[in-house]
């Protein structure tokens, strides 16, 4: 589930929606929230000209409850890890359950 408050003025791309599917599908996040930051690396390393090569994903689910930070973001990885092998080149990952505090 996207943000809507957050939501980005652009219309999200095939990555982005994929990224969104896949999370969603295997996470069943309570909150989330996709950042494209392709932008930012226009004319870097790994800005393949597709406006989808970097992201931020901000996520809130049941399914990371006392697991550690990387085995939180293993499980982010590992949903997305087609995405990950072809079409993303960055993503930081801001992973949290429901009970912890966003800080």
């Amino acid at each position: 589930m996207t943000d809507p408050a957050t939501a980005s003025v652009t219309p999200p791309g095939p990555v982005e929606r994929a990224i969104n599917e896949r999370l969603t599908a295997a996470l069943s996040p309570t909150h989330l929230r996709v950042i494209n930051e392709s932008a930012q690396h226009r004319g870097h390393m790994g800005d393949d000209g597709s406006g989808e090569s970097h992201f931020r994903v901000v996520i809130e689910s049941a399914a990371f409850a006392g697991q550690s930070r990387v085995a939180q973001q293993r499980l982010v990885n590992r949903a997305l890890a087609d995405l990950l092998a072809d079409h993303i080149h960055a993503l930081a990952i801001e992973a949290r359950a429901p009970a912890e505090a966003v800080g």
